[in-house]
């Protein structure tokens, strides 16, 4: 004998050992319903066959096909029963699948959201930002300014100017003034050459002639 209380058994199916009950269920009840089926074609042929010979044996026969088709009557209602119930349950078992693998996904996503967080995300952004711009400045750095040795462009600058005027002026001094242009500042000087005398002193010679005629001609009229 055994003393105190009970243990109490977990009696509870889960939803595919359900399903699985109710699909043995409705095989067995199948097969009874083709049994009672083939067993009332038995009892109408016994009926037919003794009815000319054995009256009672007739009405018999025809007695336990009525009972048959009550039974199969009754069967035909357990199976439509159980097979409303099977469907239901897979429809169920459906949902729930649908439900767990959702609240799986929920719970994923909680947790990659609570392992982010929004705050972690505008930080991780915000690096991913000053990354860029470091990595942009270094490009520039490394293309630009490779050989930046210090030294004031604006400076070097002025220096190529002074050189350049430089050179222009040394340029200049070899070239020189042109001919034409010294030819042209040059003073004019009279065309003609002068030969045993000028040709002033031809003209002044000849007007103290023309004096000394004159004189001549007026004492000779005075």
């Amino acid at each position: 004998m055994h003393f105190g209380p009970k243990k109490k058994t977990d009696k509870s199916l889960n939803i595919s050992q359900a399903l699985e009950r109710l699909r043995e269920t409705e095989q067995l009840l199948t097969k009874r319903q083709e049994f009672l089926e083939k067993r009332i074609q038995q009892e109408l042929t016994t009926a037919k066959t003794a009815y000319s010979r054995n009256k009672s044996a007739a009405i018999q026969a025809l007695k336990k096909k009525k009972r048959l088709e009550i039974q199969l009557q009754q069967l035909d209602g357990t199976l439509t029963t159980i097979e409303v119930q099977r469907e239901s349950l897979e429809a169920a078992n459906t949902n729930a699948m649908i439900l767990l693998t959702m609240k799986k996904a929920a719970d994923a996503l909680k947790l990659a959201n609570n392992q982010l967080g929004i705050d972690n995300v505008n930080d991780m952004m915000d690096d991913i930002g000053e990354q860029q711009d470091v990595a942009k400045e270094i490009s520039e750095a490394i293309s630009h300014n490779y050989y930046n040795t210090g030294i004031d462009e604006s400076e070097l600058e002025k220096e190529l100017e002074a050189l350049e005027e430089e050179a222009l002026v040394e340029e200049l001094l070899k070239v020189g003034p042109s001919t034409a242009a010294v030819k042209n500042d040059l003073p004019k000087v009279p065309s003609q050459t002068l030969m045993d005398g000028t040709k002033e002193d031809d003209e002044e010679s000849e007007e103290k002639d023309d004096v000394d005629k004159l004189k001549a001609w007026a004492g000779l009229n005075g």
